[in-house]
């Protein structure tokens, strides 16, 4: 009877180990996917963010890249801690998980104080950072980010395109005449910028402000929905490998 006890605990233990296996490679799989995210946030958006004058936004970025990061390593701790049962490093696996869990809920919760209070944000600071920082020395990031901005999402101005009448550049002899940015014509040309009429500059509803609160949006609801996934994922890590260690605890030496 003790016996048989004996041989069932082991494929308990045995089943334990190709269960957390299997998790650890897709948990591996999912640190490079939440690495993805925030190294792209990060490297292709990153002008939008020299726009905000929060560092919410990129920080739950970084915080995603760092999880990532450590998810990768972690997976592979977690594949060599199953196979060669050892408690310690089944500990430290388990202390790992933990500490990535904090990390992405970190992030979750971040994404979403900031989503809240985007919109007041925007409204407060980018039409000043346009008006004031755009084509002025020390702030060629800032004069790249609203290029961008203003072609990519075709918009012209903050608001509107009359928000560029209050420009220190539009006001200065180095505009040249212009009213708005080249950026805002619909075909970019050198000096375009000098007739606002709306067959020649894009006239959006809510301006640039609306475009960039509805990109910034959707991109936070990614960063909040992989952090906080992520995240809940491996609360059945963290059980496997809780089961694992008493099991192994448990076996006769």
């Amino acid at each position: 009877m003790g016996a048989r006890k004996e041989k069932n605990e082991q494929c308990g233990t045995v089943c334990l180990k190709y269960l957390l296996f299997i998790f650890n490679f897709f948990f591996w799989l999912a640190g490079v996917s939440v690495m993805a995210v925030g190294v792209w946030t990060l490297v292709e958006k990153s002008d939008y963010i020299s726009l905000l004058s929060s560092k919410t936004y990129a920080a739950s970025a970084y915080i995603l890249v760092l999880a990532g990061v450590i998810v990768m390593v972690t997976g592979v701790l977690g594949c060599c801690a199953t196979f060669k049962e050892q408690k310690r490093l089944l500990l430290g696996y388990f202390v790992l998980l933990l500490c990535i869990f904090i990390l992405e809920i970190l992030a979750g919760i971040l994404a979403y104080i900031y989503y809240q209070q985007l919109n007041e944000e925007l409204r407060q600071n980018l039409s000043d950072t346009m008006t004031r920082k755009y084509k002025q020395n020390s702030h060629e990031h800032v004069t790249n980010a609203v290029d961008k901005l203003q072609q990519e999402f075709k918009c012209c101005g903050s608001n509107s395109s009359s928000d560029w009448a209050d420009s220190v550049w539009i006001r200065s002899k180095d505009a040249a005449g212009r009213v708005v940015p080249d950026s805002c014509c619909k075909t970019r040309q050198d000096l375009c910028g000098r007739r606002d009429h709306p067959s020649n500059i894009y006239k959006v509803e809510g301006g640039c402000i609306t475009k960039l609160e509805i990109f910034i949006m959707d991109h936070l609801k990614i960063i909040g929905a992989v952090g906080i996934g992520i995240a809940c994922v491996q609360v059945i890590g963290m059980v496997f490998t809780c089961c694992l260690y008493q099991s192994l605890t448990a076996e006769p030496y």
